[in-house]
């Protein structure tokens, strides 16, 4: 399903097939250009977004704002998109400096994060942060279980313990490496370069997961996510095929097992990401596809 020289191509070489019925969930999109925020405060909105395990929050925010979580039961993510606007972040004792154009991770707990030059902030949360879980635009999305997904299970703890860790995000590309991949304890994210232009509508990678959602983020630019409900013995799981227009900021939730590849569209800059939680072992065990994979060891086994 993938043309030549993709690095994913021998991932799903030997992939299962769906399952022959059950649940097949409808995808779940929010567009963040297009709607009011959830929530807002001094100098700051926020839309939040949720998967299956996780929540996405989108901030756009003025110089000074602060974000704050009290009692944190688990490791969050902190993306800064922009390499002009970066952050200060607290906790654990620690106060850091974090640059722009960078992936963070915050450990349990009490934090704070404050945008000394504001700009976008998006942060990633497990949905054992219930407030924010609550407050997404599709909360009730999964009232429904989705019973083809296992209960999320955090990783193992970082090697020297929970702290603040940062990474800068301008890592040059290599051959035979699939994006820029970072994980940690609750989440695995691959910023992708930017797209030039179109995307060339021969080179597209349609794939599907078995049992694990792909939230794909888009920070600029615009896109089409292409969507495929598989045929299963039982037509009620049919759906007609899927060509999601987005603009930017936006998020879209792909529920397995539904085939899906993406096309930027804009003729300039197109900025996309993909989110997973918990981390995908299949792309974890990739030698040197996990930029910090020294930091976060693997589950035993």
């Amino acid at each position: 399903m993938y043309k030549d020289k993709d690095p994913r191509a021998d991932l799903f070489a030997a992939a299962s097939t769906p399952p022959a019925t059950g649940l097949i969930a409808e995808e779940q999109l929010a567009l963040f250009h297009a709607t009011d925020p959830q929530e807002q405060g001094q100098g700051w909105k926020s839309w939040y977004h949720r998967g299956h395990n996780f929540v996405l929050a989108y901030s756009e925010a003025e110089p000074g704002a602060v974000f704050s979580r009290n009692a944190q039961p688990d490791e969050y993510v902190v993306y800064l998109p922009d390499a002009a606007k970066g952050a200060v972040i607290e906790a654990g004792g620690e106060r850091v400096e974090v640059p722009g154009f960078s992936i963070a991770f915050v450990p349990p707990g009490d934090s704070r994060i404050t945008l000394p030059a504001g700009g976008v902030l998006v942060r990633l949360f497990t949905v054992r942060s219930a407030d924010l879980a609550e407050a997404a635009s599709n909360a009730r999305g999964y009232d429904a279980p989705r019973s083809h997904i296992p209960p999320f299970a955090a990783w193992p703890e970082p090697r020297g313990g929970f702290r603040i860790r940062h990474y800068s995000l301008d890592v040059p590309a290599e051959p035979g490496r699939f994006g820029r991949i970072f994980r940690c304890t609750t989440f695995m994210v691959n910023v992708f370069e930017p797209q030039k232009g179109p995307r060339d509508t021969s080179k597209m990678s349609p794939h599907h997961h078995d049992d694990f959602e792909q939230c794909s983020l888009t920070l600029k630019g615009s896109f089409v996510h292409h969507l495929r409900w598989p045929w299963t013995v039982d037509m009620a799981d049919w759906r007609e095929d899927r060509h999601i227009e987005v603009g930017s900021p936006a998020s879209l939730v792909i529920p397995p097992p539904v085939i899906h590849t993406t096309r930027a569209t804009d003729a300039g800059e197109n900025h996309l990401v993909d989110i997973f939680c918990p981390p995908r072992m299949d792309f974890s065990l990739k030698p040197g596809w996990v930029l910090n994979a020294e930091d976060y060891p693997l589950p035993e086994g």
